[in-house]
């Protein structure tokens, strides 16, 4: 089995692993914080600031400018590429890139003297990267949905209603308000692809779990469909790079790499995915049984799935898996966003939250239960302008404090049950996994034994297993090495608090529907 190389190139960073896949051990890893390390592009968190109207963009060549920033650090610290096998990556889900037809051609020629930033910039027919915040193209949106027939129509092709944050409504944004820079776009690719055709000196295919992120993908076929295509842009099809299974081996990597970093000339390229598939494999939970709760900003669950399913109500997201076959992801906007509104409210630390914290009041809260929407929900679509309680008069720090992760997990219980899954354990990751009291909540209201996996940045992880698997690993040893639970960490539900949240939800399902309508 060889060494591999797994890069994630995410909002705020873009960071990397080397792994050995014989022994299971993390090699090396190593990461460049845009706003920190970039500063001169003015992007502090890793896009532009000054966004207008809900745009929310990225420039490109601050992320090519990391990653030759990344791979000299490494360099300079002393880490051998020559023994990297095989390379794989992770880019931020739904972000695109707009590019002339010098691209395939400055790939193929690229200088080691120079950077990528100076040999590649001329190549933009667009200079910033809507990403997955935008939220400005709900007009596109129903424009798209009602050439194909409304949105039930374009969630049971694409696997997605239409989505603002996705792709397609971004290209016909940029379609419409850009019409001779649209022209002269000869490709448009995702993160994950622009990135992988860097690295293998060539124009290189969409996976299918990203590529369902763009609601263009049919996922049936695992090809573009072609009415979403031709609703989205005129010319699309012709700019849009092939599909292809995640595995697919694209080709030696480049000797822009080889001259410049050390490389081998033998070393494999396997296309790259999104951040969420590559977390999926990441996390261990490539084949269906396993549910993934990750708690960042937004608080995101996904699964695999054998066969496709599709959200009724078009909260919930089904994708390609990497592994084969399909995924659910469920994103919940107020995540760690909400706990940290309460604690910075009430000037509380972490350990609030925490089991000793949240003794202080009871399971279910006495009955309190609160819309925890600081900022708009996508998971149900509602902007309720803030927090709501179900009753009123005054509350204790320490009952917000458990209504706001109450709230939550309700929620999220409430809207997975389309999936159709009754799950026995569940994996969380994230920042906030570590607090004891929020795993203890979720454990609770799930009613089953929560684990805490000792993968550092899933997403990097998962796309070295990807690298590995692209070159003949097997996705199940490879589980068994990288995908391992925390010792002494799972956290079982307590007695009885199940029935006090079955008891609860019909309650507070009628708490949110009496917001919505």
């Amino acid at each position: 089995m060889p060494t591999v190389l797994g890069l994630d190139s995410s909002t705020q960073s873009i960071s990397a692993v080397i792994l050995d896949t014989d022994s299971g051990e993390l090699l090396a890893e190593a990461g460049v914080n845009f706003g920190n390390d970039l500063p001169q592009y003015g992007q502090p968190s890793g896009y532009d600031p000054s966004g207008a109207r809900g745009e929310v963009h990225s420039n490109p060549m601050m992320w090519v400018e990391g990653l030759d920033l990344l791979l000299g650090k490494m360099k300079a610290e002393g880490v051998d590429f020559s023994h990297i096998s095989a390379v794989s990556g992770s880019g931020q889900q739904h972000g695109s890139v707009y590019l002339k037809s010098c691209f395939g051609k400055k790939l193929a020629s690229l200088d080691a003297s120079q950077d990528l930033k100076d040999q590649l910039a001329g190549c933009l027919t667009r200079t910033s990267s809507p990403i997955w915040m935008d939220s400005s193209t709900a007009e596109e949106c129903a424009e798209i949905a009602e050439t194909v027939g409304g949105n039930d129509e374009v969630c049971r092709r694409s696997g997605s209603i239409m989505v603002e944050r996705f792709t397609g409504s971004q290209i016909r944004k940029f379609f419409k308000t850009e019409p001779q820079a649209y022209a002269e776009t000869e490709v448009i690719h995702l993160v994950s692809s622009f990135f992988a055709s860097i690295f293998a000196g060539k124009n290189v295919a969409i996976d299918h779990g990203d590529g369902a992120g763009m609601n263009l993908m049919s996922l049936a076929s695992g090809e573009w469909d072609e009415a979403l295509v031709s609703a989205t842009a005129e010319g699309l099809a012709e700019k849009l790079p092939a599909v292809a299974l995640s595995a697919t081996l694209s080709g030696s990597i480049s000797s822009y790499f080889v001259e410049k970093y050390g490389f081998s000339s033998e070393c494999e390229t396997v296309i790259w995915s999104g951040d969420n598939p590559c977390s999926l494999i990441g996390m261990g939970a490539a084949m269906p049984g396993k549910i993934v709760i990750s708690l960042g900003t937004s608080d995101t669950l996904f699964a695999a799935m054998s066969e496709a399913k599709t959200d009724p109500q078009g909260f919930g997201h089904a994708f390609g898996n990497p592994a084969g076959g399909y995924m659910s992801l469920i994103c919940f906007k107020n995540g760690s966003l909400a706990r940290e509104a309460v604690k910075n409210e009430f000037d509380l630390e972490w350990s609030a939250f925490e089991k000793e914290g949240l003794a202080e009041t009871p399971i279910g809260n006495w009955g309190l239960m609160m819309l925890p929407f600081y900022e708009p929900e996508i998971t149900p679509l509602l902007d309720t302008g803030g927090p709501i309680f179900s009753e009123e008069g005054e509350r204790s720090a320490a009952q917000v404090a458990r209504a706001v992760v109450e709230g939550q997990f309700l929620n999220m219980r409430l809207h997975f049950s389309w999936l159709e899954v009754e799950p026995t354990r569940i994996s969380i990751t994230g920042g906030a996994s570590q607090n004891d009291g929020i795993a203890q909540v979720i454990a609770n209201v799930f009613g089953v034994p929560v684990d805490r996996l000792d993968v550092p940045g899933s997403a990097g992880i998962g796309a070295g297993m990807r690298a590995a698997h692209g070159v003949g690993g097997d996705l199940t040893d490879l589980e068994s090495k990288f995908s391992q639970v925390q010792e002494g960490s799972t956290v079982n539900p307590e007695e009885g608090a199940k029935e006090v949240y079955n008891a609860m939800l019909p309650g507070f399902k009628g708490f949110l529907e009496s917001q919505s309508g």
